[in-house]
Parts: C-alpha cells; structure tokens; sequence
C-alpha cells in the first residue's frame, strides 16, 4: 500500500492560511543592514571595513558564485592536504604555532575539541566557573569532571574577572590528579590573566595548559596589547578570529604548541565538529584574516588603540558615566587589559547596562556587543575610524537628553536591600553532580521559585556575555534564583532553559 506523503484533506485551516511567501528573518536581516546603523558588535570587520580589500572586493562581486563547499582544487578542511594545509601552516607561522586548525563553527566547537581531545570520562580538568556555555557543553560530551575555581570579582565593575596564579597553584595541590588546567583569558570586558605564570605553574606539575582566548585573536600583533596564549607558553589554545581578527561570523582558529597535546586525537576531535559541507567563503576569509594581521596587523591595532584610548578619555569626562580601562590593571585578576575593550557603566545615573544598550540603538543608531545590568561593552575593532567612534562619544556626551522607560537601577538597589546583600553577583552555587551525570539524569519539571536546594537538569545562561548562572549540576540557590528573575525582569536575553520564560526549570528527579 503505497502511503500519500501529504494529505490535503486533512489540511488544517491554520495550515491553509499560513502564507508561505514571508521571510521573517531575511526581511529583519534586510531592515538591520538597510538602517544604516554604526556597529560595535561582532563581527570584528564592521560589515567589511575592516576586511582586507581583496576579500571585500571579491564577496562584493561574486556573492553567492562563491559559496561553494569542497570541491576540486579547494581542498577538504577535514582532512587537508592542498590549499587549506598550506594556509593554516602559515596562519601557524603568524601566530607563533606549532599547528593551526581552521574552525568554522565558532570558538564554540574549538572547545569542544580541546577539551575532548585531553579528557576522558572521569578525569579531572581545572578551570574557572566564568567560563562559557560551550565549555560545559564540552565537558557534558566529554564526561570530564570540573573543578572549579574562582575567578576574581571586581565590587566596582560588578563583573568576574580571571584566576590568580595562587588560586592556580592552590588547587593543583589539593587535586594533582587532574588531567589538565583550562583558563579564559581575556574576558568579556578586556582583562587578562597573569598566563604565563599560570602555565609555568600547570608545567611544573606536568598539566598541559588550554586557553579559552577567544577574545584575543589580535594580541599576538601589538606589543600594547596582553601577551597572546601561545607566547605565554600554552599548549593550545582557542581564538574567535571573527570577533576581532577580521574574518566572517563563526570563523576560527585553534592553535597547538609544544608536545602535551596527542594531534591525532584532537584531529579525530576536530572532525566530529566540523561540518563536512563547509563554507569555502568562511575558509577563506580565516586566510585573508591572517594576511591581513600578519602583514599590518600592527598598523590597524595601532589606529584602534588609539582612537579606542581618545573615545574612553572623552566619556569618562561625561558626568555621571564611566568607562573602564588600564587603571584596572593590577587588581585582583586584572594582570593586562585590552585597550580595544570600551566597557561603559551608566549607574550613577541610575541606568542598568541593558537600558543603555536600547538608548544608544533607539536614539543614536548605534548597536553596541552587549549588556548586563551594571556595564554595557562596545567593541573597537580594526573595522571602525575615528569618525565611527566620535558617534558613540557624541551619543554619551548627550546623556541629558536619553530617555528610557523606567529607572531599574533603583529596584535594582532596593531588591538587595531588602535581601540585606551587597550590590554584587551571587555567590557560584554548589556543584552537587557532574554536568555529564546531571544531564543525562532522569528530570521533572518544576517552579523555578520553587526549586530552591534542587539539583539543575539544564543551562541557565544570560546571553550575552554566555557564561552560565546555573549548570547541570548545581545547586540551586535562593540567591541565584533572585538575581536571574532581577535580570529578566531588567531585560536579560536567557540562553538554555527548555522554558525560556523560567516560570519552571528541569531538575535532576
């Protein structure tokens, strides 16, 4: 019997009257770039400007001729032997690599392939719990154990910072069986750790050291800029070269140095990541990246500095806002900084982070990174003029005349007083089961402001910056609880949970 794939007279009238000639997000896509807005967001090439001309001249004229996968003459980024070879050996060279490998699903998949690459289940592996989502994704895949230790928190910016050499130390001693040390550095909002003597640390216990260096694809290339993971001496590290390298969206790199790391393993790693259709256009544009950081790379970051440096002069001369820069080196998990970063706070004004990213982007045309309630980021890459920045400068210095809805700072200051608690991040909760154990687990479903001692089934995560308030795995707190409701209710785009309202949250049963 020969059954019909679609049967039209079981056609639902809402099915009948879906009109299937709408583009929802390709329209939302043509109205952004339509706009005319000023970015200083991801990715770092501002929408070309900052790409090599000969890219930006040969995606303009060719488009879709040149979104190819592999074929003949254009190499398998899986197993390559030809062209992609040839351009990660230089993009090794450039980087001070032994081996580079070419990523095209974000930074996201190079820690998956990091970690996994070293791990096996039940093996310890050290780093720090301001980590990404895609770390604990890792370590879910991997079975891996986490040890986490504590990143160090600013009571001024309100954010975490990076771990301590001593911390480092401290915890290799109370678990010299774990496999390896996992560090972030830099952070979202610019601070560098004191990496090379966190590696020389993890070395003289014989751990090899990874790096979530996402954030500092362009260090390598200005002596102002914090010494890059692999001139710290790190066996391997991640970099987001499309945040702020110069190549396309979801385009990265992986880098590996020294003889720590078994390359066979993190090869198979690397392929079960790797699409086997790739986009020759991501390819490519991780090789014109690379060509352009190495040949004038310290030209671009020079002009980027600057006018990132002339931009944080002009706002901190506003009244009532701040921007963060090299003053914090030397605090607590704040051994370099990236002068690239512009981080904004508008909170003695009364303005949550995210009310401030809306202001900008409602009123002056500007779309900034990201936003929490304390801080908001802009990132200056080497795709924005002086003329871009002056936008953002002009748009604070009018401070007088923002308009918002409502001053969430206040309830804000007036939720922790009544929990008699500092204006501050809770406390990390407890880690009661694995991430791998707590995921597989059997789970129900219940009251997210019910859940309190329960262990999580799911990832809560404010997104961005994606660094997960709550794991699989940990204990939920009254004060966790508190503080991811303040969040939505002051505009946090949550990542993660199967309920995106959080009205409930998956436990482990």
């Amino acid at each position: 019997m020969i059954i019909p794939l679609v049967n039209n007279n079981h056609t639902t009238d809402k099915k009948k009257n879906i009109d299937q000639s709408r583009t929802p997000y390709f329209e939302a896509l043509e109205n952004y770039i339509d706009s005319n807005i000023t970015t200083f967001h991801v990715p770092g090439h501002q929408q070309g400007k900052g790409a090599h001309e000969r890219f930006r001249e040969f995606v303009k004229k060719y488009g879709l001729e040149a979104d190819v996968s592999q074929v003949l003459g254009l190499d398998d980024i899986n197993q390559p032997s030809s062209v992609v070879r040839e351009a990660q050996e230089l993009a090794a060279l450039a980087y001070n690599a032994d081996h580079t490998y070419f990523m095209i699903n974000g930074s996201s998949s190079g820690n998956h392939a990091m970690i996994l690459s070293i791990l096996n289940p039940g093996d310890k592996i050290l780093l720090p719990r301001n980590v990404h989502r895609s770390t604990t994704g890792a370590l879910i895949l991997s079975g891996a154990v986490p040890v986490y230790m504590e990143p160090e928190y600013d009571y001024e910016m309100q954010v975490d910072h990076t771990v301590t050499p001593e911390t480092v130390e401290k915890t290799l001693k109370e678990n010299p069986d774990a496999k390896a040390v996992y560090i972030l550095s830099p952070t979202y909002y610019g601070a560098a750790c004191n990496l090379k003597e966190i590696v020389g640390i993890a070395h003289r216990y014989d751990k090899p050291t990874l790096v979530d260096a996402a954030w500092g694809p362009h260090f390598h290339f200005h002596p102002d800029l914090p010494m890059s993971a692999l001139d710290a001496g790190a066996d391997m590290c991640i970099n987001s070269t499309h945040k702020l390298g110069g190549s396309m969206c979801q385009a990265s790199m992986v880098h590996v140095k020294g003889d720590r790391i078994d390359r066979g393993r993190l090869e198979s790693a690397i392929r079960l990541f790797l699409s086997t259709s790739p986009s020759c256009l991501m390819v490519a544009s991780l090789d014109m990246a690379r060509m352009n950081l190495a040949t004038r790379g310290f030209e671009l970051l020079d002009n980027t500095l600057e006018i990132t440096n002339y931009a944080r002069d002009e706002i901190n001369q506003v009244k009532g806002l701040r921007t963060f820069g090299y003053e914090l080196v030397g605090r607590p998990g704040v051994y370099g900084f990236d002068g690239t970063r512009l981080t904004i706070t508008a909170r003695e004004l009364g303005y949550t982070g995210y009310e401030v990213e809306q202001i900008l982007r409602n009123q002056y045309n500007l779309q900034i990174e990201m936003s929490e309630l304390f801080n908001c980021v802009a990132l200056i890459t080497i795709g924005h003029t002086k003329e871009d920045v002056r936008k953002i400068v002009s748009a604070c210095k009018d401070v007088k005349n923002w308009n918002r809805e409502h001053a969430m700072l206040s309830k804000i200051k007036l939720f922790y007083k009544r929990k008699d608690r500092p204006l501050e991040l809770p406390d990390w909760p407890r880690q009661l089961m694995t991430p791998r154990e707590a995921f597989v687990a059997p789970f129900e479903v219940v009251s997210f402001r019910e859940s309190i001692g329960r262990i999580c089934n799911e990832m809560i995560t404010p997104y961005p910056p994606g660094i997960p308030m709550l794991r699989p795995g940990d204990e939920i707190t009254v004060e966790v609880v508190d503080h991811i409701i303040l969040e939505m209710e002051a505009g946090v785009h949550i990542q993660g949970p199967q309920d995106p309202t959080l009205k409930t949250i998956r436990v482990v049963k």
